[in-house]
């Protein structure tokens, strides 16, 4: 049954924002099970959750793999071009030093594939990165609903804040907060 935006957020305040510390495996698993969870409750499809719970899982991995430690955030939001998931994915890592060589296919400083982050850019509809040495790095990712009349999708941003000073590049790492 089709839902009109009122009863849509007031279904989706149930579980309208979630955080998931990412600190080992089991995370990742939790981050994705949320996330399905907030994109059935938004009514997404079964493509678009598995959309998000790839990315999700892509994001959340990378954190492991090269900070150890961060957080993954996962918003609904009602904006009046549709429905959006936002994912924030943040950590204190190393930060990354050649942002534009990470969003290629094919790149790799771990030994891997190097689809990670160019996977995720293909999967969510926008996708903006700030990273800066020895400050960690954010990722914001959004997913719009079957149906947004956007014309925002398919647009994607990308950032690089290396050469900023260090007090620059703290107010940038926070960049991920303005969409919570």
């Amino acid at each position: 049954m089709p839902h009109n935006t009122k009863t849509l957020s007031a279904e989706c305040s149930r579980l309208e924002q979630v955080k998931v510390p990412v600190t080992s495996d089991a995370d990742i698993l939790l981050a994705r099970q949320r996330a399905r969870e907030l994109a059935s409750e938004a009514e997404f499809t079964a493509v678009e959750s598995t959309f998000i719970a790839t990315a999700i899982s892509e994001l959340a991995r990378n954190i492991l793999q090269h900070a150890g430690e961060g957080e993954v955030s996962i918003k609904i939001d009602q904006q009046e071009d549709g429905t959006v998931l936002i994912v924030v994915a943040r950590d204190n890592g190393p930060g990354i030093p050649n942002v534009n060589g990470a969003l290629k296919d094919g790149f790799s400083t771990s030994g891997g594939l190097g689809l990670g982050l160019p996977g995720v850019r293909r999967l969510m509809d926008e996708f903006e990165i700030v990273s800066h040495r020895n400050y960690g790095t954010t990722v914001i990712a959004k997913k719009w609903a079957r149906g947004c009349t956007s014309s925002r999708l398919g647009r994607t941003a990308r950032a690089s804040f290396e050469g900023r000073d260090g007090a620059a590049a703290r107010k940038l790492a926070t960049v991920g907060a303005l969409t919570q």
